[in-house]
């Protein structure tokens, strides 16, 4: 069946976008899309039945980027629940909490588009420059953290609050079947732990840890292996699920801090790729610590990987997080990258994109969809272990909740555990990691 979209006349390759995102991706739903230079709101019919969506955002702002301005920014967010909404109540990042339900018609005052369009553009980063000591806008900088829905999928939120308006008035079409996906992603940072001797060398002499070098000494006895040797574990439980493991390698050769030393000329590099290609799983890039806003120094780095590897690279993850939202996606796109995975924020695990979903990134500032697909990164072990310092049970029932908005909506959760996560301070996560992947 079907649907008749009407949206105003303004803002409408922004309008379009989150249109196509909602009711074509999420929804899987036929659709007209028109314009109309007397609308004043969305309005969505079949049949002889109609919902109105109020325009809150877009028409305040009718000249092109007129709404990247502080001033524009939404201010008080109030929750709100009527017999629509999945969860207890739903947040109003811009709208009102206006809702009319007759036979025919319904009247919603939360403006769902703008809404949605605001979570997944990460135009808010644009207008508010806070950076953190690595130039990264922090989580709590963000208008999902600071009113409390950070941990929410409010995108999908909002899909399943318009499927359930058109539920109500009839509609008869089906929406898309989809189903939760994990992601498993390992960003290796260090291939390689020391030799044994040179680990106990420096346990004892320089940092003057007898109980480490006891430690080190034990474990290459008994594996006979580097301590950030868990491609095995990684590759063995993804394929217990019938998932791919995601490996993001490093290509930098930079010698500068931030960046680890180069592994790429390694025996044990060139060993792990065969093993990874011939188990079938993914091998991918993490730029250097310096290349998020450097192109040509990202580019090299890429061809670097792409020549040691003998592989095509199509996808990956920023090191350290570090993401200019007027840059790093260009850079992506520029380089042919299908799908980047860096958004999330690296003292604070959610939806920093407002869902867990693929969805193809919209480069405000050209007023254009690109080719590039964003996978937002959930949750973080660095986030878990190192910034927030959660007991293993926390860590996981941090997780857990993640999960289950993953199956309640259907929706992808994307992992990132580090192949050295596992050793050391970090003793323990592997239990973790294996509890995790029985969620």
């Amino acid at each position: 069946m079907m649907l008749r979209i009407t949206l105003p006349d303004n803002n409408i390759p922004e309008r379009e976008y989150i249109i196509r995102f909602l009711f074509a991706d999420l929804l899987g739903l036929p659709f007209s899309v028109n314009t109309d230079a007397n609308a004043s709101h969305y309005s969505i019919s079949f049949e002889s039945n109609e919902i109105i969506i109020r325009d809150g955002f877009f028409s305040l702002n009718p000249e092109p980027l007129s709404y990247l301005k502080k001033e524009a920014l939404p201010g008080k967010i109030v929750f709100v629940r009527n017999e629509f909404t999945t969860e207890d109540d739903i947040p109003v990042i811009f709208g009102t909490d206006e809702m009319l339900v007759t036979e025919h018609r319904i009247i919603c005052g939360i403006d769902i588009f703008a809404s949605a369009f605001f979570m997944l553009s990460r135009w808010e980063e644009y207008v508010n420059r806070s950076r953190d000591d690595h130039d990264r806008f922090p989580g709590s900088e963000s208008i999902a953290l600071k009113h409390g829905f950070l941990h929410r999928p409010v995108v999908n939120e909002y899909a399943e609050m318009l499927w359930n308006m058109l539920c109500r008035l009839g509609y008869s079409g089906e929406r898309r079947h989809r189903s939760y996906e994990p992601a498993f992603t390992h960003d290796v940072d260090i291939l390689d732990y020391p030799s044994a001797g040179r680990a106990i060398a420096a346990d004892i002499l320089k940092r003057k840890d007898i109980k480490g070098a006891v430690k080190h000494l034990k474990h290459y006895l008994k594996t006979g292996q580097s301590p950030y040797d868990f491609f095995d574990f990684l590759m063995d439980s993804s394929e217990e699920l019938g998932a791919q493991s995601h490996f993001y390698f490093m290509a930098s050769s930079s010698n500068m801090p931030r960046d680890p030393k180069s592994y790429l000329d390694s025996k044990r590099f060139r060993a792990k790729i065969r093993e990874i290609k011939g188990r079938g799983h993914i091998i991918g890039f993490h730029p250097g610590y310096y290349t998020y806003n450097d192109p040509e120094r990202w580019t090299a780095e890429k061809e670097n990987l792409e020549k040691a590897a003998d592989t095509s690279i199509t996808e990956g993850r920023q090191h350290y997080l570090r993401f200019d939202i007027e840059k790093t996606l260009r850079i992506w796109e520029m380089n042919n990258m299908e799908i980047d995975s860096t958004p999330s924020y690296a003292q604070d695990e959610g939806f920093r994109c407002g869902t867990g979903d693929v969805f193809h990134v919209f480069d405000f500032l050209q007023r254009r969809q690109l080719k590039l697909k964003e996978r937002p990164l959930v949750v973080m072990d660095g986030t878990l272990h190192q910034y927030k310092k959660y007991s293993h049970e926390k860590a996981l029932s941090v997780v857990r909740h993640y999960i289950s908005a993953g199956r309640k909506y259907n929706s992808p959760v994307t992992l990132l555990f580090h192949n050295s996560s596992f050793y050391g301070e970090w003793e323990g996560y592997s239990s973790v990691y294996s509890r995790i992947l029985c969620l």
